[in-house]
């Protein structure tokens, strides 16, 4: 669905949920979830601005120009707004924080979508709030509140997970075909001569519009279909396979420039954010 068709919709999705009502006297409100795989969140926009994570399984946040495979403990950051879309692959426990607009904007917290790391204190923060909300505990809120966006504010960035989304139709076709087959190894110049573009055209608009290079973009959406996967459980050998890859080590090599560590170590790191 092209970005057009997305805003033309908002009001009607505004109408189909509550306003989360946060104000200034309760500018946080977050809350925990439990999702079964596949559950799906349809477009939607909220006043506030919002950061979701999850602590098990995995998370897939959309929105008309990007997407981001969120494993454990790997937050985004929704501005005030923003269209989005939410998958749960596995079962997954979800947390979240809406914070009011002002507060974003007060506390200079980012106003483009932005994925972090969650560590531990921040995570607890979350669900000092989340708790707080259901009692009248208001003073632990007032207290936990300034030290959440202070750790907000310092989060590290996650060094994977966000898949840039172009608008030229020939390159959104290519995009959706390797999207739904992430182990295709056709070249460029096959790619061009099936969605009627020079292989420099094409080339350019992979530039021009995601920032990356044909072969970036292709390897970006592996990376990132692995991390899913292998927070799922699934062996390396088998994520290997699945992405295209000759080999384990092939895959293993290409996982570690990226993101600096192996598929095994990378997990483990996770496992105790």
């Amino acid at each position: 669905m092209k970005t057009e068709k997305l805003e033309n919709l908002e009001p009607v999705w505004r109408q189909r949920f509550l306003p989360i009502r946060t104000n200034a006297d309760n500018p946080v409100v977050a809350r925990m979830w439990d999702f079964e795989d596949g559950f799906r969140d349809a477009w939607h926009v909220h006043d506030e601005a919002q950061l979701i994570y999850v602590t098990r399984g995995v998370a897939r946040a959309l929105t008309p120009n990007s997407i981001w495979t969120l494993a454990p403990f790997q937050a985004i950051w929704m501005p005030p707004g923003m269209l989005h879309e939410l998958h749960a692959i596995g079962d997954v426990t979800a947390r979240t924080a809406y914070v009011d607009a002002a507060i974003a904007t007060e506390f200079r917290v980012w106003t483009q979508c932005r994925v972090v790391q969650v560590g531990q204190l921040l995570d607890a923060l979350v669900v000092a709030l989340a708790v707080s909300a259901g009692d009248s505990d208001a003073r632990r809120a007032e207290l936990a509140l300034p030290l959440f966006l202070f750790e907000l504010q310092r989060a590290l960035p996650a060094l994977s997970g966000t898949l840039p989304l172009p608008d030229d139709r020939r390159l959104r076709a290519v995009c959706e075909q390797l999207l739904l087959c992430p182990e295709n190894n056709e070249t460029i110049d096959v790619w061009g001569a099936r969605v009627g573009a020079s292989t420099r055209t094409l080339a350019r608009l992979f530039r021009d519009e995601t920032g990356l290079s044909f072969g970036q973009w292709r390897q970006q959406l592996r990376l990132v279909e692995a991390v899913a996967r292998l927070a799922l459980g699934t062996p390396v050998a088998t994520v290997a396979a699945e992405l295209g890859y000759q080999s384990p080590s092939a895959f293993t090599s290409m996982f570690r420039k990226a993101l600096g560590t192996s598929p095994q170590r990378y997990l483990r790191s996770r496992d105790n954010t």
